[in-house]
């Protein structure tokens, strides 16, 4: 293990210090965030990947709906597709997003057969 010496405002410096047997999680966790925002293709994703990971009740999945952010780069590929053809880096962006969505589409339909619905045909 490698030992570091940082610099940091004292009111940052004061917060950790309740967490300073975490500190390494913590790092991790604030570097993948950090890469994780330079990485387009997982626009928006996060958000509903953290959603589906906390175990929600099937009310709350079928309430679900995409962010204006991710609603609204999902229409600007399709867009883009339409009167363009996508670049390679924009097509892997679109096959997550619709790999995404058929998550969701799934997590929907066993919410409403939990619930004795009938699955929606726009889950």
């Amino acid at each position: 293990m490698s030992a570091i010496t940082l610099k940091l405002p004292d009111g940052l410096a004061e917060r950790l210090r309740n967490h300073e047997g975490r500190l390494p999680e913590i790092l991790e966790l604030g570097l993948r965030e950090l890469y994780a925002e330079g990485q387009s293709r997982f626009d928006g994703a996060a958000e509903v990947l953290e959603f589906l990971a906390s175990l929600p009740d099937p009310e709350e999945i079928l309430k679900l709906r995409p962010s204006e952010r991710f609603a609204g780069r999902a229409e600007q590929l399709l867009e883009k597709n339409r009167t363009n053809k996508l670049n390679p880096e924009e097509e892997e962006e679109w096959e997550n997003y619709q790999f995404l969505e058929h998550l969701v589409r799934m997590a929907k339909a066993n919410a409403s057969l939990k619930l004795g619905l009938k699955p929606p045909n726009n889950a």
